[in-house]
Order: structure tokens, then C-alpha cells, then sequence
């Protein structure tokens, strides 16, 4: 299915609404259809089994003094502070936002590594719990299941089990020997991952993620990692989601690639 657009504009449109009528009342109920909307970078939006779950929250406009962001979030703090669920992969400035967790209600939860849980704490995170890789927890209708990931701080990756399907956020990791083991036990769905990298390495790049893409044997791929760039042109590589897309084809894979730029969502068929 090919990209949509997703307007922040109108809040009460995330997830697809119905409206009926039983004993002279209105009601409103949401169809558990799930979307994923990309936000910008590692920041997701995944609507399913009628709730909000968000990635990696991070909606600066700037960067930092090492890294760009050439293009701006789809959605503000204030349009998207009414999700369900939160998860933090680690505390890196491009995906956890000091502002965005201070302006929360309490009532949300936020998942975190266990390890640096205190620190999404201190960044603004009030109701935070940490998660060692395999814990999982229940959230009405979803199963969140913390896994491994191999970065240069502690970081854990996301599988999100909820309509009879697994989606499988691996946030910043290289190709890591555990991936096999997803593939094996949790046969996910849908995968996002990083698959482009800088210089110096700090996530997969292309032919790392084509090979994840055999470890996982996904049915969909949607990139992530996409939204920052180093200053320095010396930094930079070559890698692009197009360039990794077309290592796919070249590998034989049988996988979908789904780039969605920032706005633009996505419905599993």
C-alpha cells in the first residue's frame, strides 16, 4: 500500500472514528485499523488496537552542534501530547525530548531501559518504567516486549504484539547476533531500523540492514534514522534508504521497503 498523508492539524483524526447511535445516545468509537505515521527520524506513531503509541519523542528544530536536522517534525509537542504510550530507546538528544516528557499527563506511561531509566527520569519522564531486554508488559490490548540492541549507550529495541501483529522498532543498533533470534521467535510483521550510517558508525548501514532484513525476514521494512545529519561533510556517507531499497531487490529478498517521509503514513494491508 502506498504512503498517505497524516495532517497534525486535526487531533481527532488519528485513529479512523465511527460514530453510532444506541438508546438515543451518540457514541463515538475508534476502528482498531493500525497506522504508522512517520514523524521525523525515530519518532513514529503507531495506532493500534485503538491506541497511540509513540517512538522516540524528539521534535527539535536544530539539532546540536555535531548534527542538523534538515527537515522539521510533522508534528509539534503540543499536537501529539495526548498519546497512550511512549517508548524511549535511550537517552541520546535525538530521541528523547526534555519538553515533550515535562508536558505529558502523568497517566502515560514510558518505557525505558532499565539501566537509564533514572535518566529519562531526570530529562522529564514521570511515569517511567524500566525494562531489561525480553520484560514485557500489557497495556489493554497490546503487548510491548523490550529486546536487545547493540549501540554505544544502553539502548533496548521495541516489539509492539497487537492486532495478530508484531512490529518491531529496533531504534539506533548495529546488526547484532540476537536479531536472528527475533526472527526466530517473534516472526515480526514489520521492522523499523536504522539503515543508513555516518562515518563513524552508529547505527547499521546498508548492506548491515540488508542482512538484518535475512535475520528478521520481516514482510515489511520501513526506515528510520533518517532525519539528522552530521555538519561536518567528512562525516557524511553515501548511504541512503533508496540506496539500501535497492540492495534488497539486488539480494532477492522478499521484503517490502516503505519510505515515508515525514507526514506520510502507512496501513498494513
Amino acid at each position: 500500500m502506498l504512503p498517505g498523508n497524516f495532517y497534525c492539524a486535526d487531533l481527532y483524526i488519528f485513529l479512523p472514528e465511527i460514530a453510532y447511535q444506541r438508546h438515543g445516545l451518540i457514541f463515538i468509537s475508534r476502528l482498531k485499523q493500525m497506522k504508522i505515521t512517520m514523524i521525523g527520524h525515530s519518532t513514529v506513531l503507531i495506532e493500534t488496537a485503538g491506541k497511540r503509541v509513540l517512538t522516540d519523542p524528539y521534535f527539535g528544530l536544530h539539532g546540536n552542534p555535531a548534527y542538523a536536522r534538515p527537515r522539521p517534525p510533522a508534528c509539534t509537542r503540543e499536537e501529539l501530547r495526548s498519546v497512550d504510550l511512549v517508548l524511549v530507546s535511550h537517552n541520546h538528544f535525538d530521541h528523547v525530548d526534555r519538553r515533550f516528557l515535562r508536558m505529558l499527563p502523568p497517566s502515560v506511561p514510558v518505557l525505558a531501559p532499565a539501566a537509564t531509566a533514572w535518566m529519562t527520569r531526570l530529562k522529564g519522564g514521570r511515569n517511567v518504567t524500566g525494562l531489561r531486554p525480553w520484560d514485557k508488559k500489557s497495556f489493554d490490548g497490546i503487548v510491548i516486549t523490550a529486546v536487545p540492541a547493540r549501540h554505544v549507550t544502553f539502548t533496548v529495541g521495541y516489539v509492539i504484539e497487537a492486532e495478530a501483529r508484531r512490529v518491531y522498532f529496533a531504534a539506533d543498533t548495529y546488526l547484532g547476533s540476537f536479531m536472528r533470534r527475533m526472527g526466530s521467535e517473534f516472526h515480526p510483521d514489520i521492522a523499523l531500523i536504522p539503515v543508513t550510517t555516518f562515518l563513524i558508525p552508529m547505527t547499521m548501514g546498508e548492506k548491515q540492514a540488508v542482512e538484518a532484513v535475512r535475520r528478521l525476514a520481516p514482510q515489511t521494512i520501513i526506515p528510520i534514522h533518517l532525519g539528522i545529519v552530521p555538519r561536518s561533510p567528512l562525516m557524511r556517507t553515501s548511504d541512503t534508504a533508496e540506496g539500501f531499497r535497492e540492495r534488497v531487490r539486488q539480494a532477492g529478498l522478499n521484503t517490502e521497503i516503505v519510505i515515508l517521509k515525514e507526514g506520510e503514513n502507512w496501513t498494513p494491508p
